[in-house]
């Protein structure tokens, strides 16, 4: 549908479901094109007529009315002729971590608009299109408590038959079923050989759809150009016939001429009656890449062995004068720092990759590097080849984090990406710890991360805090970094509430350097609160004495916190290490 829109001339940028209501007749001539050339199943304008995806076009509150009028303007099509109508929902487009922030029933979502295809009678519902297996299966829970008649759901899958939860395809499709789905299938992300490709690892005891890509796209004047001619798909169905798929469309990049084509092809066969099934292949474990560098020694096994463990933050320089910077990290790591912890364009100002000077630290000097690792400057195909780099090079250790929006920073015309957050940055590094990318490829061995995440104990809402540390936890932290405390209250409170977690807590020490920069803490950066009593401590100090009186606050913080945890986190403000190497020395020593 969406490129049939496209080549008819609609801008990309027009909400395609709304021309249900205001140019009806346009999407009637697709349905019409198809229907002519032999489709025997049509689908409605509809993949993203929910609520969610509509309210970016200003049609939210109109998602009941556009989903029903879909659905008759495909009935009227199909009217007395062998053709059935199913009515398209796709993907939400947020994660559920999104959703949760935002207060959105991802179930009555789904409920809303699966209500309006009812309404205008379709005969079937067909979720498409779907990576994630969980919110497939609120989809399709939400229509059964709706409607009985006929579900087909199709899932987006890499030809490994693997999703990026860890389901095998297979194993996806038995859970469907109980559900109540009737017909299962793929669609999407894969051309017609990588869809036989997943179809050959299904057993026959399934219902089976197969709506393959049109090969794959070639991008030209902000359009995806699709090559693959129609008597190769239909060659390719004739096979997927074979493979026991019974349901055989096109998804993106098809036309009428395809669908023509495949109809011509299946009108001489009958369904496969037996298959041999090809295994999933799964990685070896017990095989490693030759190291590049010595692997790590992970923090937790020192604290597990009863050390206490002390990690200074160094941020990278934001100019190539790497000296001073070498010279502080070494002086750290003297005077009893396990490992040095680089920011990742903190506060999205300018700086050296941290990656690149993480290798130079663990090649020239032996140094632990720990990463930070922001999920706003790369994508998600960015993050993992930056983690497969990480490890390759024998870094284990990483700090997952959403990252401050570009704009804030230095360079604020830049794009922030976030095509994911923290939480599934953390999980996606699980992930890879069992072998696997995020599409639930195979990346021959199992990566060795030590995932860590960070909290804020300074909240207002400490509830609010505390909830999604459990919640990074639970998609894999295995330590926590908080912001700098100043206040040893917090330090009690955390103590408490974050007791039953079972990781590790270091916690967040910034010696302060004068009065001016407590009160600039305090009342500029977000998510440090400085409370009055230090800021009354620190009120007129400069120079020496203000660093003395700083590192005096920091000492008693340091001393606090690893009565209270195993470890704490030494915070360098602006390459000023001398402080951090005095307050690294007091806590050994402890």
């Amino acid at each position: 549908m969406g490129t049939m829109l496209l080549d008819d001339g609609v801008p990309l940028e027009r909400c395609f479901e709304e021309l249900c209501v205001s140019e009806p007749e346009r999407v009637r001539k697709i349905h019409d094109a198809y229907i002519a050339v032999g489709a025997r199943v049509i689908e409605t304008n509809t993949f993203g007529a929910n609520a969610v995806r509509l309210e970016r076009f200003g049609f939210g509150e109109q998602t009941r009315e556009i989903n029903a009028s879909a659905a008759r303007l495909a009935r009227d099509a199909a009217r007395g002729k062998n053709v059935c109508v199913a009515g398209s929902v796709g993907p939400l487009g947020i994660t559920a971590d999104e959703a949760e922030t935002r207060g959105i029933d991802r179930a009555a979502v789904f409920a809303e608009q699966v209500s309006g295809l009812l309404d205008g009678g379709t005969d079937a519902i067909f979720f498409e299109t779907f990576l994630d297996y969980d919110e497939l299966e609120l989809a399709l829970r939400a229509k059964m408590k709706l409607s009985k008649i006929p579900t087909i759901c199709s899932l987006a899958c890499e030809q490994e038959g693997r999703l990026p939860s860890g389901l095998t395809l297979v194993e996806a499709f038995v859970k469907l079923r109980k559900l109540g789905a009737d017909v299962v299938g793929v669609n999407c992300l894969n051309g017609p050989q990588a869809t036989l490709h997943l179809l050959e690892r299904v057993p026959l005891e399934f219902l089976l759809s197969a709506y393959p890509n049109a090969g794959y796209p070639k991008y030209h004047e902000g359009r995806f150009i699709y090559y693959t001619s129609p008597d190769y798909f239909a060659k390719m169905a004739r096979e997927m016939v074979a493979q026991g798929a019974r349901l055989i469309g096109g998804c993106c990049g098809t036309t009428p001429r395809t669908i023509a084509a495949i109809a011509a092809t299946l009108a001489e066969l009958a369904p496969a009656r037996s298959k041999s099934i090809s295994p999933i292949v799964e990685p070896t474990r017990s095989i490693t890449p030759k190291p590049i560098a010595p692997t790590e020694e992970s923090l937790l096994d020192r604290i597990a062995a009863g050390h206490r463990v002390i990690i200074c933050e160094l941020d990278p320089p934001k100019t190539l004068a790497l000296e001073k910077y070498f010279a502080g990290a070494q002086a750290l790591v003297q005077a009893g720092c396990d490992a040095i912890t680089l920011a990742d364009n903190s506060l999205a100002i300018l700086r050296v990759s941290n990656l690149a000077i993480g290798a130079m630290l663990k090649e020239r000097f032996g140094i632990t590097p720990l990463l930070h690792m922001s999920c706003r400057d790369r994508n998600v195909l960015g993050l993992q080849s930056e983690l497969l780099g990480m490890a390759a090079l024998g870094m284990r250790h990483v700090l997952p984090l959403t990252g401050d929006p570009a704009r804030v920073g230095d360079h604020p015309g830049a794009v922030s990406v976030y095509d994911v957050n923290s939480v599934q940055l953390i999980g996606i590094v699980k992930r890879m710890n069992e072998g696997f990318n995020h599409a639930g490829k195979s990346i021959s061995a199992a990566t060795q991360f030590v995932v860590g995440c960070t909290f804020n104990p300074n909240s207002k809402n400490l509830d609010a805090q505390l909830s999604r540390l459990e919640r990074k936890v639970a998609a894999g932290a295995q330590y926590v970094m908080t912001q700098p405390v100043f206040d040893l209250r917090i330090l009690d409170a955390m103590t408490s509430r974050t007791s039953g977690l079972g990781i590790p807590i270091f916690t967040g020490v910034w010696p302060l350097l004068s009065g001016r920069q407590a009160e600039f803490l305090h009342n500029e950066v977000p998510g440090i609160v400085v409370p009055d009593e230090v800021r009354s401590r620190m009120s007129g100090t400069e120079g020496d004495e203000g660093s003395a009186r700083g590192l005096e606050i920091a000492r008693e913080i340091s001393k606090a916190a690893l009565e209270r945890f195993p470890g704490v986190y030494l915070i360098t403000p602006f390459l000023r290490y001398s402080a951090t190497v005095e307050l690294a020395a007091f806590a050994r020593s402890l």
